[in-house]
């Protein structure tokens, strides 16, 4: 199992972070502890797979708006909310909106819907997809180094389902507060 994380461990995370985002950078960064993957390397994925994933989402937005699934996320309580949020803060949403549970998908196809450039969009994007990857890459990887010391030098399968349910918990906890948040 380690010589396959090894070999394909990076692009994994560059397609599941942009697939799935924080558990595939977090657990890439708890496997760049445990010396299987590169940290530079993971963080570097996880930005670009985000990079590249809210760029698809903002041409689909900007090109196919007309596709009835871009329609019914318009008129969804939470695109009225982020509407709001751009309206008044368009750039400390585009640097902020990735780091938002359930905010992913639907911002980019938001964003491209405004009279945001294209240009300022990728700059901006690229920025906060750096900063987030390395962000979430880094809690994983501090995440293994809190766990070794707790518990000592584990085995890479119990190593991964503690930070597994760690971050499991962690999203349930996050969804459950802003379920509470917005009712």
């Amino acid at each position: 199992m380690e010589a396959l994380i090894s070999e394909y461990g990076i692009w994994a995370v560059l397609i599941g972070a942009g697939a799935e985002g924080e558990a595939v950078a977090f657990l890439g960064g708890v496997l760049a502890h445990r010396g299987l993957l590169v940290y530079w390397q993971v963080a570097a994925a996880a930005a670009l797979g985000s990079f590249l994933a809210d760029q698809f989402f903002f041409f689909i937005g900007r090109h196919a708006a007309r596709f009835r699934f871009v329609e019914r996320l318009e008129a969804t309580t939470a695109m009225r909310r982020a509407t709001g949020l751009l309206e008044r803060y368009p750039v400390g949403f585009i640097l902020s909106f990735r780091f938002i549970y359930g905010m992913r998908i639907i911002s980019p196809l938001l964003i491209s819907r405004t009279s945001i450039s294209a240009v300022r969009f990728l700059v901006l994007n690229g920025l906060a997809a750096a900063l987030w990857g390395t962000a979430i890459t880094a809690i994983g990887f501090l995440f293994g180094n809190a766990v070794e010391v707790l518990f000592g030098h584990l085995r890479l399968h119990i190593h991964l389902l503690i930070a597994l349910a760690a971050l499991v918990a962690g999203i349930a906890a996050t969804a459950m507060v802003a379920r509470a948040r917005y009712r």
